[in-house]
């Protein structure tokens, strides 16, 4: 199969490129530099130039594909609404091309939409109270089903985690060095829940290949790992104390972090884990975090 893949260079993207080459398949990578086509000719797949704001190179790219997933997203916490707005055009744009074709699209969503402090399961539609940036998107995708695509959702958890991490871990792991603490907010019971890059880019093939349309899918290793079983980690690796924030002080002390650090939001995957013949076998968030790797200054 030839697979277009947006996001191709990122972090879970350059992990399902080498997951989908590996199986056989074909890859077309979104490339919107120079860095990023060098990189993908170095992992063995074709180059499309673009970018997620580029609506036309999006249907490019679709049309000569067999399937597509969309891994791509304007991480910009400063206004979150408009990354919102350009992925949910992105999304549109693509299906636009698959449309009445059958052809799989995977489109990448995230857990943190849903209700919090419940287990959420892959039939939990995003809760009312939750931020649109991503269930916009996550709407859109599923009505294409109606479309003729074979769509399908993966929700990813708050922690993908593994060598090469850029997420919310290694923010708190700097944050920590900053400031001389390991911190938590509360009692630090909330709980996060998380996989490794390498199980979410195996489930991204899975989806890709056998998925049936207009599903939502749960990319979860650890159902809910609390936040200061995270902060002991990263308080024996530095050797600094962990301390637990007030609720009140939070946003002083860990910034753009509060937000996050305060979820609790567990989630499973036995649904998908039935469907699709998935589990994980990588390691699980505590212990891959309790290695050297994570704690090298970069």
């Amino acid at each position: 199969m030839r697979v277009f893949v947006t996001g191709a260079t990122g972090f879970v993207g350059s992990a399902i490129v080498r997951e989908l080459i590996d199986a056989g398949h074909d890859v077309l990578g979104l490339a919107r530099s120079d860095e990023a086509a060098a990189a993908l000719a170095a992992a063995g797949a074709a180059i499309h130039r673009g970018s997620l704001d580029d609506l036309d190179s999006l249907r490019r790219g679709a049309a000569g594909a067999d399937g597509v997933i969309h891994a791509a997203f304007i991480h910009d916490f400063s206004d979150l609404t408009a990354a919102g707005e350009s992925d949910r055009l992105a999304v549109e744009a693509i299906g636009a091309e698959l449309a009445q074709s059958g052809r799989p699209l995977v489109v990448t969503s995230v857990i943190g939409h849903l209700t919090p402090g419940q287990l959420g399961t892959e039939e939990n539609a995003p809760y009312p109270g939750s931020v649109k940036h991503r269930s916009a998107s996550e709407e859109a995708a599923l009505a294409l089903a109606a479309q003729g695509v074979r769509v399908s959702v993966l929700r990813l958890p708050l922690s993908v985690h593994g060598d090469g991490d850029i997420g919310f871990v290694p923010g708190l792991i700097n944050m920590a060095r900053t400031t001389g603490i390991s911190g938590y907010v509360g009692d630090g019971a909330n709980r996060w829940p998380a996989v490794h890059r390498l199980d979410a880019a195996h489930l991204y093939r899975l989806a890709l290949e056998s998925a049936p349309a207009g599903v939502r899918l749960h990319a979860i290793g650890d159902e809910g790992v609390p936040v200061r079983d995270i902060a002991g980690v990263i308080s024996r690796r530095l050797g600094i104390p962990v301390v637990s924030i007030p609720p009140e002080e939070a946003g002083g002390h860990f910034g753009w972090l509060a937000h996050f650090v305060a979820l609790d939001i567990p989630a499973s995957s036995i649904w998908t884990q039935e469907q699709l013949g998935w589990k994980p076998v990588h390691p699980a968030l505590l212990p891959d975090l309790d290695r050297e790797q994570y704690f090298i200054l970069r």
